[in-house]
């Protein structure tokens, strides 16, 4: 929350590095030690829990608790701690035993954080499996994974039908809210296993199946969001998991200190924060980030059965929710929306976004309207388990074209095409390493080794670094254009589009020319109520800009810009909006 905000003579009062020692040194709330994980010396939160069972039975602590809200629908933790054991029992009766496979497709449902942990209390390997995709990509990923479980709800259970000849080591399908169930001998309801959501509570209470699970063992496979080529498995491990999971609270613990306040002695009694979850559990951000933060904390989880601004702003309101956010455009659409002075927005205390580039006009805008809401970004891949920086209150509104500092327990570093690292200030590949960052790709061995290199992992994204250690995202290596052997970074194109009044979305494209190569084109969506023209935006990124960054063409697009789940605009599906122009 920023409540009193230091004026920029004031702030800060003492430096980063002096901030993460405070809270790292010893019988400090972050606490840190040195590991050897697979042969490499790393930095871990001493005091996390070790593996997510143990994460998920600290929860009993709170059981009384409201966990989720979907709907009308309310569980309390010790609901869903007796589902989730009752869901275990199951598996293994099925047969499951530790580092198989239990696939999870289905929409933000109470059931799917259920279904994650039954699956991960058995020792087996949950791979949550992208709920957009079509039949084919979800037999992509059962078929890729091998899983034997399937855990779905009735849409997805409707797409894979057909595609089951593809998934030979796939032996059960357990389906969710799906009605009559289809004949097929291998879908079972899985409401025989654990009952509709109100009953949960009145489930047995048990021990957990018996499983020696080790921190460094497998525990997830969450499939890369790449736009071009088939989905990567990027394989995690408990310590991943856990080390994300907790992580929440620091940056604001570093944010007090910072500004000159005591660190609050843990208040079992304080009024249960709530998040309004607008991104799906099948993404890393809400699984690692918000999902498992939500437990290691006794939080609520408000979900929606799809995002819409105006039903957002309902629940905010209804719920009390202290957070929301997920990608940028979420936030411009509460904060631009022609209705949202009919809501009591006021239990806002942050506004956390990721997942792409976000411009310092947001940042600023968010002040205006919310200012006791703190902002924040992080930048994190599927690959780092989520979290790997974070950025919230002071620091990113005195660095807004930041995404913050390393959490420290990673590392990161800008190299040169040589893998020479660069000194702050110069423009190079990020990499990055440490408890959160994966262990490799599933059943690739030739992408794990070369993205996964001593333990560092290449990020593929263009950043510079700060003498301070922030980041500063330039663009995906894979998004810059060369247009006459003159490089332009679509997310400084971006920024400029987004520093004019009336864009609310924007991204940059290159369009193939015959003689230059590829030239600059934009898609952007306007704020409710505003306009602009294409000359208009060309004329102001021009006068921002170098002429050869200027976009040759700039189509105003009527809806949000298509993403993935991970909240990354999908560049190749606006490339055939100028196709079709």
């Amino acid at each position: 929350m920023l409540s009193n905000p230091q004026s920029a003579g004031t702030w800060p009062v003492m430096s980063l590095a002096e901030a993460h020692a405070r809270l790292t040194a010893p019988g400090a709330p972050f606490e840190t030690e040195t590991r050897e994980i697979r042969g490499i010396p790393t930095t871990v939160w001493k005091n996390a829990p070790p593996t997510l069972r143990e994460l998920l039975l600290a929860t009993r602590a709170f059981a009384d608790r409201t966990f989720v809200v979907y709907e009308d629908e309310r569980v309390s933790y010790d609901a869903f701690v007796r589902a989730a054991i009752a869901m275990a029992h199951a598996l293994v009766r099925d047969g499951v035993r530790k580092g198989d496979r239990v696939a999870l497709a289905m929409r933000n449902l109470p059931e799917w954080p259920v279904a994650f942990y039954g699956a991960l209390l058995t020792g087996a390997i949950v791979t949550p499996l992208n709920a957009w995709w079509t039949g084919q990509e979800l037999e992509y990923g059962l078929a890729d994974s091998g899983s034997r479980i399937a855990i779905v709800d009735a849409e997805r259970l409707d797409r894979i039908l057909e595609h089951l000849p593809g998934c030979p080591a796939l032996e059960r399908i357990y389906v969710s809210r799906a009605g009559t169930a289809p004949a097929d001998p291998r879908v079972t309801a899985l409401e025989s296993v654990i009952g509709p959501s109100a009953s949960w509570a009145a489930l047995p209470e048990q021990a957990p199946p018996v499983v020696d699970i080790d921190p460094d063992d497998d525990a997830t496979i969450f499939y890369t969001s790449g736009t071009t080529g088939k989905p990567k498995g990027a394989l995690g491990t408990h310590r991943n998991s856990t080390s994300v999971a907790v992580a929440g609270g620091f940056s604001p613990l570093r944010n007090m200190l910072r500004r000159g306040e005591p660190i609050p002695a843990p208040d079992p009694a304080a009024p249960q924060k709530s998040m309004l979850l607008a991104v799906p559990f099948f993404h890393v951000t809400g699984c690692m980030a918000v999902l498992n933060g939500a437990i290691a904390t006794g939080g609520k989880i408000v979900l929606l059965h799809r995002w819409d601004a105006l039903r957002g702003m309902e629940l905010i309101e209804r719920e009390r929710c202290t957070a929301a956010g997920g990608v940028p455009t979420i936030a411009w659409q509460i904060l631009e929306h022609p209705e949202r002075g009919r809501f009591d927005l006021s239990s806002l205390e942050n506004i956390n976004y990721g997942g792409a580039p976000a411009s310092p006009e947001l940042v600023r805008r968010i002040r205006e309207v919310f200012p006791m809401a703190a902002p924040g970004i992080g930048w994190g891949m599927t690959e780092t388990s989520s979290t790997f920086t974070s950025h919230s209150a002071e620091e990113y509104v005195m660095r807004p074209d930041s995404s913050g500092p390393a959490l420290p327990i990673g590392e990161m570093k800008v190299v040169d095409g040589r893998g020479q690292a660069l000194p702050p200030g110069e423009t190079g590949e990020l990499m990055a390493r440490g408890a959160n960052v994966v262990r490799g790709y599933w059943n690739k061995p030739e992408a794990t080794a070369q993205t996964f290199v001593d333990g560092w992992l290449r990020t593929g994204d263009i950043a510079r670094l700060d003498d301070e250690g922030y980041v500063y995202i330039v663009d995906r290596m894979k998004d810059m254009l060369i247009r006459g052997g003159e490089n332009i970074y679509c997310i400084e194109v971006e920024s400029a589009l987004y520093e004019h009044a009336a864009v609310m979305d924007a991204s940059v494209v290159g369009l193939p020319h015959r003689t230059l190569g590829e030239e600059p084109a934009a898609v952007v969506s306007l704020k409710p109520g505003m306009q602009a023209s294409e000359a208009e935006l060309q004329d102001f990124v021009r006068e921002r800009l170098a002429a050869f960054k200027v976009p040759v063409r700039i189509l105003i697009y009527h809806e949000m810009l298509p993403r993935n789940a991970n909240g990354k605009i999908m560049k190749s599906n606006l490339r055939k909006l100028f196709d079709a122009a």
